[in-house]
This record gives structure tokens, C-alpha cells and sequence, in this order.
């Protein structure tokens, strides 16, 4: 079968879309009009298609899964992470208040979009919309900036941020983020570790076909409630990716394990401005993406 470079590019640019946390490989999809067949294509790798894999009807399962296309799409996406988590390593370690700054406009700007495709306000929104906030806001203050690197921990976290992709606006390396893994599985993969990426992949597996289908029920039975959680999420883990802090306490390797975020001193004022000017450049790359491509609504 000819190689669908078309396919592969838009892999390449969900690839892009996942690994920067705030932009979303959905999005992505569903803005290269590839979204429903992803999602029918991961829906198929069910009970029946893996009873053709363990009969070795491999050409048969290979059928059933929608395989050239979901293959083409994978490879894509490897090859933008693989070229850019480095670049985004480089960029973690040296401009700091930079990345995230621009990583805080990202999912601010994310969060009033996808805000704006409710169809209709109604208390119970404001309510659930509340609840995501206070939630997702009280574990970011009260859980540990690090996380164990227990193989149990790197699975689920597999699990759950692939489930992400999903999901409008957010995006599967967002949840790393939430989860305080991102830059742990951007060094295991720079470095090659097999062993945490073996896990990873094999929590990602197990995500896409057990997690991604009750998302995918709740999404599209119950889509102004599930936004509007969402949405609270989002806002209230801004102050996850919030880069001034004070450290509470440290770990045993001495890295920080409990912090507090503070208001930037008198002392940070370069890197506040770059925090702001950063913060601009997301919101106003997201804005885009929405106003040149239709949006965020509920085509999903």
C-alpha cells in the first residue's frame, strides 16, 4: 500500500500538539479532519479485534483496527516528539520563566475556548465548573511538586494522559505536567531509558482502550457538564505550571518536593517580564489557532 504522507504529517503535527502541555493532538485532529476516525480507529481495538490477533489473523486484525492508518498517524507523532523533546529539554533547563510563561498562555487561552463551546450556561455548569477549579486547585497546592518514579506511578500516568487526546484542549503532556511527570518522561525519552518508556507505552495502551471509551461516552452524552468540569480543571492547575515559588521542603535526592507559590519580588523582575511576554505569545498562538480553523465546539 502507498505511504500516506498526508497522514503522516498531520501525525507529525498532533506529535507537536501532545508534547507541548495546553495544545491539544485533538484539536489538532479535529482541525486536519482526521478526529472521528481516530476515534473510531482506537474504538476498534476491542475484545473482538484481539481475538483475530491471538488466532494470528494478523491481516484480519490489521483490517479490523484501521492499522495503516492508525500506524501512519503513530509515526508521525514519534518523529515531532522525538525532534522537539530535546528542544523543549534545552529550553526547561535554560529559559525557564520563558517556556512556562508560554506554557501558562497556552492553557489559559485553551480554557476560555473550550469555555466558550458550552451550548448552554446553567447553574449546574457554575457548579461543576466550581468544583473542578477547587479540586484541581487544592492538589496542586497540597501535592508534592515531585512525584515517585514507581512503576505503578509511570503507568498510570500513561494511562491517564494519553486519555487526554480525546479531550479538546487538553493535552496529554498537560497531564504529565499536572501529575508532575512531564519533565521526567522528557528526560527518559532523551535518554533513551527503555525500561520507564516500556511502562509509559504499555500505560498508554491500556488507556486508549479502556479510559479513552468512557471519556468518549461521558463527552458525548453529558458534553456541557464534562466541559465545564474540565474547564475548572484547567483554570485551578494554572497554578501548577505557576514557575515563582518558595520551596518547603526537599526530597532525598534534594530536589524540591513541597513548594508554595508567591508573587514575583522586586528581586525577579526580568524574569517576570518574561513570564508576561511569553504568557502573550501563547495566548495569542492559541487565539489564533482558533480563529483560523473553525474552533473548538461540538463537532468533537
Amino acid at each position: 500500500m502507498k505511504f500516506n504522507k498526508s497522514l503522516f504529517f498531520k501525525g507529525m503535527l498532533m506529535g507537536v500538539a501532545e508534547i507541548i502541555p495546553g495544545v491539544s493532538g485533538g484539536t489538532l485532529a479535529f482541525i486536519t479532519g482526521i478526529y472521528k476516525e481516530l476515534i473510531d480507529s482506537i474504538k476498534s481495538v476491542n475484545l473482538d479485534s484481539l481475538k483475530l490477533l491471538f488466532k494470528f489473523q494478523f491481516k484480519n486484525f490489521w483490517y479490523q483496527i484501521n492499522g495503516n492508518f492508525l500506524s501512519t498517524l503513530l509515526m508521525g507523532m514519534i518523529v515531532s516528539i522525538l525532534i522537539l523533546s530535546r528542544f523543549i529539554a534545552f529550553l526547561l533547563d535554560n529559559h525557564h520563566f520563558k517556556i512556562w510563561g508560554f506554557f501558562f498562555g497556552l492553557i489559559i487561552c485553551s480554557a476560555f475556548i473550550i469555555f466558550k463551546s458550552i451550548s448552554k450556561l446553567t447553574p449546574v455548569s457554575y457548579l461543576l465548573l466550581s468544583l473542578g477549579l477547587g479540586l484541581s486547585g487544592y492538589i496542586s497546592l497540597v501535592a508534592p511538586s515531585s512525584t515517585p518514579n514507581t512503576n505503578i506511578f509511570i503507568f498510570l500516568s500513561g494511562a491517564i494522559a494519553i486519555s487526554a487526546m480525546i479531550l479538546p484542549g487538553i493535552s496529554g503532556s498537560f497531564i504529565l505536567v499536572f501529575l508532575s511527570k512531564y519533565e521526567f518522561i522528557l528526560s527518559s525519552l532523551n535518554s533513551f531509558e527503555v525500561n520507564v518508556l516500556t511502562i509509559f507505552l504499555a500505560g498508554c495502551v491500556t488507556g486508549l482502550v479502556t479510559f479513552s471509551r468512557l471519556l468518549s461516552y461521558l463527552f458525548k452524552n453529558y458534553y456541557d457538564n464534562v466541559v465545564s468540569t474540565l474547564v475548572g480543571f484547567l483554570f485551578g492547575s494554572l497554578i501548577k505550571i505557576w514557575p515563582f515559588y518558595e520551596i518547603i521542603e526537599f526530597n532525598q535526592n534534594n530536589e524540591p518536593l513541597y513548594t508554595n507559590p508567591v508573587l514575583p519580588n522586586t528581586f525577579e523582575t526580568l524574569e517576570t517580564i518574561y513570564f508576561i511576554t511569553f504568557a502573550i505569545v501563547g495566548i495569542l498562538s492559541i487565539w489564533f489557532i482558533e480563529k483560523k480553523f473553525i474552533g473548538i465546539g461540538k463537532e468533537y
